[in-house]
């Protein structure tokens, strides 16, 4: 039987972790190819962001033309990622889900002076591109990205050709982000190596954590935000909406996969009375953009990589994470390996070390599951939402329980 790429990264982690108790000191000697493997994330990020942003922005077609469904659609997805990002947060700062394990010390963090909300929007804005992309200020060069995606939408047949190579571009970068993602087990078997073999056992502690803070906070963005939004802007029960989406929620945890569980979310719509309208704008919008799930884990990731290099994150820090995870959820979402090269983007937002992504990779499966789960309910809520705002839902459908839609399917 193949092995997928999950299967070799948990190979990977359990070998390196052992590894690393039978070399003990020696263990350093594998630490290059772990540094092979992050610098290798590090060389695809800038050009892969730009590339994937320009392209998504300049193929939605001209902004005027969006419409009502666009606006309120793309309004959700970027609300209800912002709660997601700062309840992963605040469940993060409360665990301290990396406490207990100390990978060193971090001399030159990225500590920006203070200054006022209105002036951090002002500094995302790039007074030059080049600058911005020589220097991997991620803000800047999201912001550039959506612009010029927009800027190319606008230009019509003219600005074709441009759109024409970034579109390949964003092809090539789709290439080079799999290979460099291949190595991703050995890069984990390096650093787990050399981490283990520092401090030994104290590492079960933290990944124990980190699957605990990342779970509990998918819950609460689940529970609250959710149903919240079904209750309050959809006024339809969350009862009916979660019994009728756990069938997509439970292939998506299976398989770690919204695409897989594509199907059976489209049957889920139409069982909350969802038009076909709605359903077919937002749905395939939201497995490209609505990834509420992989922003919320960036946000606990962040936390639990600061608390091993025991860096203390002032709350300028948590908001560009805030801000760089809310951003480039909308370039990653449909990227091979888009939480790691998520994760490196927020990392590098606010100077943390990378090297603390190898132990994220090694539980990423597991995590994957609580991402895609949350990711699946949230695509939900949102044509749900979408349709009562647009008047779009078929109210007595929504309101039937799904025990008699069984009945009468059966009947």
């Amino acid at each position: 039987m193949k092995l997928k790429l999950y299967h070799k990264i948990i190979i990977g982690l359990v070998a390196g972790f052992l590894a690393g108790l039978l070399l003990g000191d020696k263990a350093v000697y594998l630490k290059p190819i772990g540094d092979i493997f992050i610098r290798g994330l590090r060389l695809i990020v800038v050009p892969l962001i730009l590339s994937t942003l320009i392209t998504g922005v300049a193929s939605a077609g001209d902004p005027k033309q969006i419409g009502s469904l666009g606006i309120k659609t793309v309004t959700y997805f970027i609300v209800t990622t912002f709660f997601a990002v700062v309840i992963g947060l605040v469940v993060a700062n409360i665990f301290q889900p990396g406490a207990g394990l100390a990978l060193g010390e971090v001399g030159s963090i990225a500590r920006p002076d203070k200054v006022s909300p209105m002036q951090m929007i002002v500094n995302m804005v790039p007074m030059n591109p080049a600058e911005a992309l020589a220097k991997g200020n991620v803000l800047q060069i999201i912001i550039f990205a959506l612009l010029f995606g927009g800027a190319l939408s606008l230009a019509g047949d003219k600005g074709k050709p441009v759109a024409d190579f970034f579109a390949a571009l964003a092809e090539v970068m789709f290439k080079l982000s799999d290979i460099v993602i291949r190595m991703a087990p050995y890069g984990v078997f390096a650093l787990i190596a050399w981490t283990t073999g520092r401090f030994g056992m104290a590492i079960l502690l933290p990944m124990g954590k980190l699957i605990a803070a990342t779970f509990i906070a998918c819950v609460i963005h689940v529970v609250f935000v959710y149903s919240g939004a079904v209750k309050i802007l959809a006024r339809v029960s969350p009862l009916h909406y979660f019994k009728k989406v756990m069938e997509p929620a439970l292939v998506g945890l299976s398989t770690c996969s919204a695409a897989a569980a594509f199907p059976f979310t489209m049957r889920a719509q139409k069982q909350l009375g969802v038009s076909e309208k709605v359903s077919g704008f937002t749905l395939p919008m939201a497995l490209t953009i609505n990834m509420d799930g992989t922003a919320l884990y960036q946000s606990v990731g962040a936390i639990f990589v600061a608390n091993i290099y025991g860096v203390d994150l002032s709350l300028a820090q948590q908001s560009t994470i805030v801000l760089t995870a809310v951003l480039a959820s909308i370039g990653t979402a449909s990227i091979p390996g888009g939480g790691l090269i998520m994760l490196t983007l927020v990392l590098e937002s606010v100077g943390l070390p990378l090297e603390g992504i190898a132990i994220v990779a090694g539980i990423d499966r597991i995590l994957d599951m609580f991402r895609t789960t949350t990711n699946i309910f949230g695509d939900n809520s949102a044509g749900l939402v979408v349709a009562a705002l647009e008047n779009e839902l078929d109210r007595d459908v929504a309101a039937t329980s799904l025990s008699d839609m069984e009945i009468d399917e059966a009947a």
